[in-house]
């Protein structure tokens, strides 16, 4: 290797090091910046959080508010999951027996359909294993 190699190799790198050193002194200029933002995109954050969750508190849940008897007059008693067709205690203990959620959802769903459609005002251990059947 010749001296002229050698130079041109190191002025080169030299270069190469400042452009670096320009690069490292503008990163660390922008996080300085925005070290600033970072708390108030966070406060900001907590104020949204904290106003969503106080107005989803307001709002009433189905199985808490009070409904209209429906047309068979049944009022009071539980109901199965995510419905409002009412069973016996029976029913929800069977169903808390599934041991898998998914399928204790689909089973809870394919009695509820089976109830709408033969227009069933309550459900019972005997209906539910009928309708529980795939």
């Amino acid at each position: 290797m010749t001296d002229h190699d050698v130079g041109a190799r190191l002025a080169g790198l030299e270069a190469r090091l400042g452009r670096l050193e320009r690069l490292l002194g503008t990163l660390s200029d922008t996080l300085d910046r925005s070290a600033g933002t970072a708390a108030d995109a966070k406060a900001g954050i907590q104020a949204w959080v904290t106003e969503y969750v106080s107005l989803r508190l307001q709002q009433p849940v189905p199985e808490t508010c009070e409904h209209a008897a429906d047309e068979a007059g049944v009022q009071g008693g539980p109901v199965l999951p995510g419905t409002r067709i009412r069973c016996t205690d029976e029913v929800l203990h069977r169903l808390a027996r599934i041991p898998i959620p998914f399928v204790r959802q689909m089973v809870t769903q394919k009695v509820a359909d089976t109830a709408r459609a033969e227009n069933l005002a309550m459900v019972d251990v005997t209906f539910f294993e009928r309708a529980a059947t795939f």
